[in-house]
């Protein structure tokens, strides 16, 4: 497997571009190696510039759930393009995209759109603190709600693969109005809001976090943190930027039937152009400009491409089949992967909800950060570079996601588990 061309360009990015990527977790410094640079797409593969073909289980870490280049989402782009691609002004598509979120997510009745998930999270926590007053956020280490500073404290993903979970840049009195939990323990959230009374404006959280690999919620902790939200009159913010339309089709707060104050949603509701979104309860909402006194704006916000390309993906899961499906192949993967690490005498838990899925290399549960930091990254390192070298794409670090998409085969699911129990035969001989 030839990666030339892709080492020519990680240099030539390096001398122009900070590590020679825009996002760091894709430099493939968790896992070694030189990162291959991506040419195009089709339904569930990725080719690269070398033209070496890989079942995409990345799915451009989650908006991809019609797979790459879907035909649908496709023209609805390449029509919106043709009629402009930004106006400074309102369109029809901004008012159905929303129409359909109101529509299939439970918790929101009035939604606004941004340009990322990092937006999302940020002005839907400007929000919180408008309209109670109040001004510190309870969030959870490990769960990661982008890049704004109020969350690099404890955060997950590139920030918890790079070591960084409190970044330089990020100020000592914008940290103090961070407090942090543990997930999964609604103990640390009782004790939060009993040291800073009437102070909490909200609890944030990602109700499958997804940044730290993938954890799911115990029994009973959503649940807890909306009466505990209600008790201490704070909000409660679902940051579905990843299970959003992902989970199910209303999300995980559907699939979990807890319902949130705020929800933050992102990559597949734009199909994968950069989008972001917020929406809440009416009484909330309104508190935004133009309707009431709490400031958010963007040039690029509502942009025609990103509507067009929403519109087409939510259109493709209304219909329920297309979670069905979603849950079915998982499901192969899943058991599929189970019996091969048995199979190779491999030790990790296996971990999945719908189409969303996590290898650990621990012989332990996980159920927090902590969980997951004891997990074998090294060995995570060699199985990823295994799995790549057999054509199989998976997340470049062990605090990700793993994500199947409605291009996936059942052939294709079978060829990864074929291939997941020859990669591990590879680690046997290493160990």
């Amino acid at each position: 497997m030839s990666t030339d061309h892709s080492k020519e360009l990680f240099e030539r990015s390096g001398r122009v571009i900070p590590g020679g990527v825009n996002s760091p977790v894709r430099a493939f410094r968790a896992v070694g190696g030189t990162p291959r640079f991506a040419a195009r797409g089709e339904g569930a593969s990725i080719y690269d510039v070398d033209g070496n073909r890989y079942v995409d289980y990345v799915c451009s870490w989650g908006p991809l759930i019609a797979g790459h280049a879907h035909p649908d989402v496709v023209r609805a782009v390449q029509l919106a393009a043709a009629r402009g691609s930004s106006f400074g002004a309102p369109t029809e598509a901004e008012a159905e995209l929303a129409e359909l979120v109101v529509e299939m997510v439970p918790s929101i009745e009035l939604v606004r759109f941004v340009s990322s998930g990092t937006e999302a999270t940020m002005s839907a926590l400007r929000v919180a603190r408008g309209y109670t007053g109040r001004s510190k956020v309870i969030k959870f280490a490990g769960c990661y709600h982008g890049h704004a500073d109020a969350f690099l404290v404890n955060a997950g993903s590139g920030a918890l693969t790079f070591g960084t979970p409190d970044s330089p840049g990020v100020t000592a009195g914008t940290a103090s109005d961070t407090l942090t939990a543990r997930y999964n323990d609604l103990g640390s959230v009782g004790r939060l809001f009993a040291e800073n009374p009437d102070q909490v404006a909200c609890v944030i959280v990602e109700p499958y976090a997804g940044n730290m690999g993938l954890v799911l919620p115990a029994a009973g902790f959503l649940e807890g943190l909306r009466e505990l939200t209600r008790q201490h009159g704070a909000l409660l913010i679902f940051d579905e930027v990843i299970t959003g339309f992902r989970a199910a089709r209303g999300g995980a707060q559907e699939r979990e039937n807890v319902f949130p104050d705020l929800t933050t949603l992102g990559k597949v509701i734009g199909g994968g152009l950069p989008v972001g979104a917020f929406g809440g309860r009416a009484e909330i909402m309104e508190c935004l400009s133009p309707v009431g006194p709490v400031y958010q704006a963007g040039t690029l916000s509502g942009n025609p491409l990103a509507m067009a390309a929403g519109i087409a993906t939510l259109r493709l899961l209304r219909d329920g089949d297309a979670y069905r499906r979603l849950e079915a192949l998982g499901a192969q993967l899943e058991q599929g992967l189970r019996k091969a690490f048995a199979r190779r005498g491999v030790q990790a838990q296996h971990v999945r909800r719908g189409s969303m899925f996590c290898v650990f290399f621990t012989g332990q549960p996980v159920s927090d950060l902590e969980g997951a930091k004891r997990s074998d990254t090294a060995r995570y390192a060699s199985y990823f570079h295994a799995m790549l070298e057999r054509g199989v794409w998976l997340a470049p670090a062990q605090f990700e996601t793993g994500f199947v998409s409605l291009a996936h085969t059942e052939a294709a699911i079978d060829a990864t588990i074929a291939a997941a129990e020859q990669a591990l035969a590879t680690l046997e001989v290493r160990a």
